[in-house]
């Protein structure tokens, strides 16, 4: 039963929704949870029972309508749960990243003014103390996982919540249904953070008609239903696994799968196999380097056999999957390449049941999208933002373009703005910047568009081009067009670099920073006896700095073949000494670069590339994992690059 003939119309906030999912689909899973190497399952029956509890008991301590709910730990279907909890009393949702430090998420918890908080653990639970120390408002802590907090005073447990809910049920059976009643589409859902590349996070208001309509008309596109299964891996305060594994799951149907673990996620993929997937690029990034670092672990027979497969796969996988002519002799000898490789291959990543695939967040390099493709995965690019409830734009089947983010979902339009911004209006457009807004005139205007930030062009097909962030988007010196996005992709495309920062925008030439992958890198230095005792000793290698190079070349030589961008290739890099790091500033917690930060941070650096010199000190401050601070010092060698010959036949830019 598809999503169009099981929508209820008076279903309009996810509470309502899970009711009739309780009715509808009682005894369907609808979420699953690996707990100590065994997959436990939860009936949407199971589900409603357990969230109707925990709601009671949250309105037993006080929780009511307008209050916060901060929510911060890993994938767990209890801490789903208590989301819809939250909203059944009309209250607010508002995930946090697992991954903040107490002073990030001290900030949300203020700017939220959340009395409440619900932890997955006891790392969580430490922080939410300290904070409750400085934030006179946090008051009430829960903990789902009591491991460790044995000796801790003043905090309540899920169950124990869930217990006082029941006795709350019990003596009052309508209060419950009289609170989910009273909720209408046009009640703020949720607040989820923004990224802040560039400032303070802003807490973005979605209502149950922005979630919900957008979820719906994406689910259409795509014919999801309650037979398809979805592994949800990605930070809960992101707004991508908020439409995903929370608005779709419930809108739809579908199960949510929850890992027992970051460590266990490609495990746990392989065991699932779900039929709907996404992956930001950092992630397909990833998989790609693991998956040429066994390849040069493997004997010369299957080097040469995936090397060959895969050139094929390259050439003629995407045109099989759009239902493109492709010759006879191809289609055997794809057919072959997929019972040798591209199947097995599949297999392996937990990837072989996969009907639809997404990939968002950022620009994704055209190299890495169609890896996939080409191994017959239905992998298609969206464009969306918070702001949009996701879904702006998402390739059409059998219409996907390497170079663009698809066409416009229903309900959305487009507009490009005279200095090249792309601005869009729709259903999913947030309902404001919580407590800013000045913000939020400056981004919506009073007839609902939304300045994106992306710079972009609509093609005659109406497929949209997003080149870069508009403000990130320069010149060089001789007017070159610099879109430092568009190079980075390219330069992480090669399994040995994790990171890349360009730098060019009013400058005679590009150069740019280097973070290597540190377990590509250092497989390849094993493989090739280069000894290192460290990150920083293997990223001043010599040897290293040659492999780089090489990836380097490769992406010039790519430039070159670009009329827009021949004239942008990279002249100088350096590698540095230290990983890019969240915990550090200079990328947000969905691992997006803050440029501006950087470039302060490490002005000396950019100075030396610019200036001529082949070494350059460096100093700067770390934060390691458990909060404590140290220094990384030393030398950079500077590399200069050749750049490679432009394309013979040249248009004008």
């Amino acid at each position: 039963m598809r999503l169009e003939t099981t929508a209820a119309a008076t279903a309009e906030t996810f509470p309502q929704i899970l009711a009739r999912n309780a009715r509808q689909w009682g005894d369907l899973p609808a979420y699953r949870e690996k707990d100590y190497g065994i997959w436990q399952t939860h009936t949407w029956r199971q589900v409603h029972d357990q969230t109707r509890a925990f709601a009671a008991g949250l309105a037993s301590l006080g929780f009511g309508r307008g209050d916060k709910l901060i929510i911060v730990g890993d994938n767990r279907p209890r801490l789903y749960w208590a989301m819809n909890a939250a909203q059944m009393l009309g209250g607010i949702p508002v995930p946090v990243y697992q991954d903040s430090v107490a002073a990030e998420m001290a900030y949300v918890v203020e700017h939220a003014e959340a009395r409440f908080a619900l932890a997955e653990d006891q790392e969580q639970i430490d922080k939410l103390l300290e904070i409750r120390a400085q934030v006179s408002g946090l008051r009430t802590l829960i903990y789902e996982d009591g491991r460790g907090l044995g000796g801790y005073d003043g905090l309540l447990s899920y169950d124990q919540v869930q217990q006082n809910g029941r006795a709350l049920m019990a003596a009052k059976p309508d209060f419950l249904d009289t609170e989910i009643a009273k909720g209408k589409g046009s009640d703020s859902s949720v607040m989820l953070y923004t990224s802040g590349t560039t400032g303070r996070p802003k807490g973005v208001v979605l209502t149950y008609d922005n979630l919900r309509r957008s979820a719906e008309n994406a689910a259409r596109i795509e014919g999801l239903g309650e037979r398809d299964e979805l592994l949800c891996y990605l930070p809960m305060a992101w707004v991508g696994d908020h439409i995903f594994s929370y608005a779709q799951g419930l809108i739809t149907g579908l199960t949510v799968n929850c890992p027992e673990s970051a460590a266990t996620v490609q495990t746990d993929l392989r065991e699932i196999g779900p039929t709907y997937y996404f992956a930001p690029p950092r992630i397909l990034e990833n998989i790609i380097t693991n998956v040429m670092i066994r390849m040069e672990d493997a004997g010369a027979l299957k080097r040469w056999m995936f090397r060959a497969f895969m050139a094929l796969a390259r050439r003629v996988g995407g045109d099989l999957l759009d239902g493109r002519p492709v010759g006879l002799a191809d289609r055997l000898l794809y057919r072959l390449g997929d019972l040798l490789v591209y199947g097995p291959l599949k297999n392996t990543l937990g990837l072989s049941r996969v009907r639809i695939a997404y990939t968002a967040g950022e620009a994704v390099g055209p190299d890495i999208f169609n890896f996939y493709r080409s191994l017959g995965i239905n992998m298609k690019q969206l464009y969306g933002q918070t702001e949009a409830s996701v879904f702006v734009t998402i390739h059409p089947n059998r219409d996907v373009r390497l170079d663009t983010v698809g066409k416009t979902v229903p309900d959305v339009e487009l507009r490009i703005a005279d200095n090249g911004e792309v601005l869009f209006r729709g259903p999913g457009v947030f309902h404001e910047y919580y407590k800013n807004p000045e913000a939020t005139a400056e981004t919506k205007t009073a007839d609902g568009w939304v300045h994106s930030g992306d710079a972009g062009y609509v093609d005659d097909d109406g497929h949209l081009h997003i080149i870069d962030r508009a403000k990130d988007v320069g010149r060089l010196t001789d007017g070159t067009l610099f879109a430092p996005k568009f190079i980075e992709n390219k330069l992480k495309f090669f399994p040995h670099i994790n990171e890349a920062v360009a730098f060019g925008d009013t400058r005679d030439f590009v150069t740019a920073f280097i973070n290597i992958d540190l377990t590509a890198v250092g497989n390849w230095a094993e493989r090739h006896d280069v000894a290192y005792a460290s990150y920083q000793e293997l990223a001043g290698k010599k040897e290293v700095y040659d492999l780089i190079a090489d990836a380097v070349a490769q992406v010039n030589r790519d430039l070159a073949h670009d009329p827009r961008m021949e004239g942008a290739q990279v002249q100088r890099f350096l590698i540095l000494p230290k990983l890019l790091d969240a915990d550090d500033g200079e990328l947000t917690r969905t691992r997006k670069v803050r440029r501006g930060f950087i470039a302060e941070r490490y002005a000396a650096l950019i100075a030396a590339l610019y200036g001529g010199r082949t070494t350059v000190h460096f100093r700067t401050e770390v934060t390691f994992e458990d909060g404590r601070k140290g220094m990384v010092e030393g030398d950079v060698a500077i590399r200069d690059m050749d750049t490679a010959r432009p394309a013979p036949a040249r248009r004008a830019a």
